[in-house]
């Protein structure tokens, strides 16, 4: 059998040629992928989500050709990632990880299908890949779905109407066809919702929308389905997250496609590559799993958010340009660039004797592509679930090609080796097409390898110029939100955590404040985690220690609204509530106060100010080292606050409730 050196063909790795004589012999098995007797399952595609949420936030603040290239990083057919998949969040006005991202239906009488970023989004892959699939998931609702309870389902054909609403403007604004939809992200389902939702999607002519459920566990989901024959009929997916590469007996007595509808959530290094590569094939080994989808896509949202860094890439830097490819893209073009979903797998068991996994692929055509990986337990772990321990040694596997593949002549060979001892990985490499002999290949596999074997020629390591160099947030930063036509709805780098901030036209405005960045969420949304009972926008460098903010502010709740500025913003996301930082109000009754939390229960000063309502005041907050001091339309208002923790953070501004605030010239020293 033809033996393809790895090593030697890298031409780089010294001492690690065949084995000597005398040396302990390769532990060698061998394979037999045919496909005589018929094929498994189809292959539905490896994709990403944008979105569970706001991870994609400072993505579309990158000047061209930046942005460009990050897009074409994670979507362009044989250039790198090459997604089959995009997944975005149904934008609910509430905190979904690392953010809010806004709803299309703010109040009961509001449709806007122009708020966020997730339809240029979808737009920008379909330009690149027109074939991507694409899914629609909520995670929160406004308010006014559940009429005052935080619970979508109540009124079902509400819940099922503000969705579907969502699908057609997709394709009336954008021309965008949503190929999947799912239930409530890793919350409760509810069948009659199910099949109501089934039922508004072929009224409004969407028969071919496909229903994903449920997006949290494989039970209760499947065994539902199971003695419920009519929701079994509407459910077309069953989608797990983090599954561990392991499926459920209900789950597979369905019928249905299984799919990991999210998994990964891993930080970008070399060890989550090495998650990646592992899933992307043991989901199917192990269990059943024909589609893997990341969360999440790209990591463009403040690094110190909670699960920094756990895209595919990074761009976290819009205001330098930096970007970076992190290794977790190469590793999802060994699989995609020589895959497609209506592909089919092999009907093979797929594990290593040696440890590690393959999976082999057919389009029926005759093409076969194969996928190897050899990643250690501990260069492996994911983030979630627990990885129970296992071992995997160097090994010889022969492949013998059998039924219409007994033809085939050569195979096209790329190769990637996580290096663990020396950082110096090498990735996606295409080596020496290996010669198929006698219908058989043999490869020596070393630990934390992956290989594809495949018999197309299409695939490709595509490079862009060396972006920027990283730089901090500018430490100098002024907005006055002066903009005519937006292309997108917030302002670029303020990063939502509660509530939605958006540009706002001020018709009735003599003319100082026309232009404005408004709060408009005014009920508590249906919640996915805990929002604050605040909102806050944050945005800057979260080191920054010694920090001057000034905002023009306009309160337009009478009586009980108030609004504030902050430095040293110490938290968001998911963990909103605990947010501590220096926080200066005003409120409609005129009075001030400065706390050291979000919540406004640790007071430091308070006093009467002055401010009233539906007019425009300055606020200017001063902090450096362990003293803050405030100034109010210019004039001194308080000073000599001791403040000791938290000692860095970002700025930020937001109103005392869910009410109608205005920000102006808005600027940070």
């Amino acid at each position: 059998a033809a033996v393809l050196w790895g090593a030697i063909l890298l031409g780089c790795s010294c001492g690690s040629g065949p084995p000597s004589v005398g040396a302990a012999p390769l532990l060698a098995a061998t394979y037999v992928l045919d496909d005589a007797d018929g094929l498994g399952r189809e292959f539905d595609g490896i994709g990403a989500v944008s979105g569970g949420g706001a991870t994609s936030r400072l993505l579309v603040n990158y000047q061209e050709p930046y942005r460009s290239q990050i897009l074409d990083y994670l979507f362009k057919p044989n250039f790198g990632a090459s997604l089959h998949i995009l997944k975005v969040e149904i934008g609910g006005d509430a905190q979904s990880t690392d953010g809010t991202e806004p709803s299309h239906m703010h109040y009961e009488n509001d449709e806007n299908y122009f708020r966020g970023y997730e339809w240029w989004l979808m737009k920008e892959a379909k330009k690149r890949n027109p074939k991507i699939k694409l899914i629609g998931l909520p995670w929160a609702f406004p308010g006014w779905i559940g009429k005052g309870e935080n619970w979508p389902y109540d009124y079902p054909d509400i819940t099922a109407y503000y969705i579907v609403s969502w699908i057609l403007g997709a394709k009336q604004y954008h021309d965008l066809d949503i190929d999947y939809i799912g239930i409530w992200n890793e919350r409760a389902f509810s069948s009659k919702y199910i099949k109501l939702l089934r039922y508004t999607l072929d009224k409004h002519g969407l028969e071919q929308v496909r229903i994903i459920a449920s997006d949290r566990l494989w039970e209760p989901i499947s065994f539902v389905m199971l003695i419920d024959s009519e929701l079994h009929g509407v459910v077309d997916v069953i989608g797990a997250h983090y599954p561990g590469t392991k499926t459920v007996q209900n789950a597979i007595l369905t019928g249905k496609k299984l799919w990991s509808s999210e998994d990964y959530s891993t930080f970008n290094n070399d060890v989550g590559a090495g998650c990646w590569a592992r899933i992307l094939n043991q989901n199917y080994v192990n269990g059943n799993m024909t589609a893997t989808i990341a969360w999440n896509l790209v990591a463009s949202y403040y690094e110190q958010l909670p699960f920094g860094r756990c895209g595919l890439m990074t761009a976290q830097e819009p205001w330098s340009g930096h970007y970076k490819v992190e290794s977790p893209i190469w590793i999802t073009a060994h699989t995609t660039q020589f895959t497609q979903p209506g592909w089919s797998y092999l009907q093979v068991d797929g594990h290593l004797e040696g440890g590690g996994s393959f999976v082999a692929l057919t389009d029926g055509l005759g093409n076969l592509t194969i996928i190897i990986e050899t990643m250690s337990h501990n260069h492996s772990k994911c983030i979630r679930p627990p990885l129970p321990n296992f071992s995997v040694t160097p090994q010889r596997a022969t492949f013998y090609l059998r039924g219409s593949f007994y033809m085939v002549e050569t195979l096209q060979v790329w190769h990637s080796r996580l290096d663990f001892e020396s950082g110096n990985s090498s990735l996606f490499q295409q080596l020496h097409p290996v010669k198929v002999w006698k219908g058989s290949i043999s490869l020596d596999l070393n630990v934390d390898e992956v290989y594809t074997l495949t018999t197309l020629k299409t695939g490709r390591k595509c490079g862009c110029p060396e972006p920027p160099p990283p730089q901090p947030f500018p430490s100098s930063y002024k907005d006055d939100f002066n903009i005519r036509n937006p292309p997108f709805s917030e302002a670029p780098n303020f990063a939502d955590q509660t509530g939605v901030f958006e540009y706002f036209v001020n018709a009735s405005d003599p003319g100082d404040h026309v232009f404005t960045l408004r709060q408009v969420v005014v009920q508590r949304p249906i919640t996915w985690v805990s929002d604050a009972d605040q909102t806050i926008s944050v945005i800057g460098n979260f080191k920054w220690v010694n920090m001057t903010v000034t905002c023009d502010i306009y309160i337009e709740k009478p009586r009980d609204g108030g609004v504030f500025i902050a430095g040293r913003v110490d938290n968001g996301g998911i963990y909103v509530r605990r947010t501590k930082g220096v926080f200066f109000w005003v409120f409609a009754d005129g009075t001030y106060r400065v706390t050291s939390d979000l919540a406004g229960e640790e007071i430091l000063m308070k006093g009467l100010s002055g401010v009233r309502d539906n007019a425009w005041h300055t606020l200017t907050l001063n902090i450096q080292g362990n003293s803050a001091s405030g100034l109010l339309n210019g004039y001194l208002l308080w000073e000599n606050v001791t403040v000791s923790k938290p000692r860095n953070g970002w700025a930020a501004l937001g109103t005392r409730s869910f009410e109608f605030a205005q920000f102006d010239n808005f600027h940070i020293e």
